[in-house]
Order: structure tokens, then C-alpha cells, then sequence
């Protein structure tokens, strides 16, 4: 059983590997225009473990700001981390506190989804398919980020040849497969138009955190959709 899920979890993660693998190769290729060593970038890859912070990061790095600004710009690209962890906390009671530490240092949002999805199905959320899928994105982005740092800047603009794209349309299929939970449309459309409005009034990256939270509240505010009651109608059928 163990074998068998350690190989879901690999299968089910390879999409995810092989969409971020770019972006890991593009974060080498500007730390190393910053000055970073091969040792430092990879390094940074391998303990934040966070696409859109290392860039933020590494922007913020190269406009010499202070320290304190550099950890709260991070905090709040990373804020929904805090909702994610309390979001599967009920399918990992199990863990032990290693293995959640664990857990949470590989919580990325492609693992979310899957593990929140995994959870909603009836199956099991073992470690050991939550390693599995972690390892086969989290190696690939160390080894992409060396590899970035290597070729520099024979990599070149992702933009020219597409890969910033792919991302995105990953994360759209992750969002598309929660459209059956209770008002799907409406906290997406609140979300969406908080990070518009935040991202022109405040800037990134507090859009990304801003407009969760716009989603999370409507959530909260909005009652659940009502089930169909079937007995009602069978009731109702036998009568008539």
C-alpha cells in the first residue's frame, strides 16, 4: 500500500514538476545576474522553497531595501500558506509532528489542491503520497534553479518563447476543479476583482494575499447552497 501510493503521488505530481522546472531555471538565470553564487541561489531554492517570493525576493535584494521590508513582502505573498495548512490540517491528523513538518515545508499550491481534492474523494491522505508528490516538484525546482544559475543567460525571456504561460494555465486548472463546491462563482469573481483592485491601488505582491482574503470573507458571509432534498420528492411523487 505504501509502494502504491508513493507512485500516485509521483504520477500525480509530474505535471506540476515539469511546469514549475522553467520558472526554477528563469529564478537561477536572474540570481545569478544579481550576483549570487551557484551555492546561494541554490541554496535559497532548496530552503524557501517559493516561486513567487524567491522572485520577489531577489528583486527586492537587487534595490538594496531593508531587511525587515524584504520578510514582510515575502509574508504576504505567502500569507495563504496559513489558510492552506488550516484547510487539509483535518486530513493530516494523522501525521506525526515530523512528518508535518515535513508537510508543511513541501505546502505548495499545486500540493493543496491535490491534497484537499484527494481528501474530498474519500481517499486517504497518507505521507507518503504527500512525499511523493512533493519530491517529483520539489528536486526538479533545486536541480532547474542550478541548471538556470549554470546557462545564465542562454535561457534568455521565458515570455518569448511561451513558458510564462504555463503556470498560470495550470493554476486555472486547479482553481476549474473546485467549481462544484458551494459558491464557486461568486468567492472566485470577489477574489479576482479584490486582487484587480488591490494590485492598482496597493501594488504587488499584496494583491495575491488581498484578494484571498476578499475571497475568504464573501465564503464566510454567504450561506451554504442548499442539498436537494430527494426524500421531499419521493414524498411528494407518492402522494400524487
Amino acid at each position: 500500500m505504501k509502494r502504491t501510493d508513493f507512485i500516485d503521488g509521483l504520477r500525480d505530481g509530474i505535471p506540476v514538476g515539469l511546469a514549475s522546472a522553467p520558472f526554477g531555471a528563469l529564478f537561477g538565470a536572474l540570481a545569478r545576474d544579481q550576483g549570487m553564487s551557484l551555492g546561494e541561489l541554490t541554496l535559497m531554492s532548496g530552503t524557501v522553497y517559493a516561486g513567487a517570493s524567491q522572485m520577489v525576493g531577489l528583486d527586492l535584494f537587487g534595490h538594496n531595501v531593508q531587511a525587515w521590508l524584504i520578510v514582510l513582502s515575502i509574508l504576504a505573498v505567502n500569507f495563504r500558506h496559513v489558510l492552506y495548512s488550516a484547510a487539509i490540517a483535518r486530513y493530516i491528523r494523522h501525521f506525526s509532528p515530523v512528518e508535518k513538518f515535513f508537510t508543511f515545508f513541501l505546502l505548495v499550491d499545486p500540493q493543496f489542491a491535490a491534497a484537499v481534492k484527494r481528501g474530498e474523494e474519500g481517499k486517504r491522505v497518507t505521507f507518503i503520497w504527500y512525499l511523493g508528490f512533493a519530491l517529483v516538484i520539489y528536486v526538479p525546482w533545486v536541480i532547474a534553479s542550478l541548471i538556470g544559475g549554470l546557462l545564465g543567460s542562454l535561457i534568455g525571456d521565458p515570455r518569448s518563447i511561451g513558458l510564462d504561460i504555463l503556470l498560470p494555465i495550470y493554476f486555472l486548472g486547479i482553481v476549474i476543479g473546485f467549481r462544484s463546491r458551494d459558491n464557486f462563482l461568486p468567492v472566485v469573481a470577489a477574489s479576482a476583482i479584490g486582487s484587480a483592485i488591490a494590485f492598482r491601488y496597493v501594488g504587488s505582491p499584496w494583491h495575491v494575499s488581498l484578494g484571498a482574503l476578499a475571497g475568504v470573507l464573501l465564503a464566510a458571509l454567504l450561506p451554504p447552497v442548499k442539498a436537494n432534498r430527494k426524500p421531499d420528492l419521493v414524498h411528494e411523487n407518492h402522494e400524487v
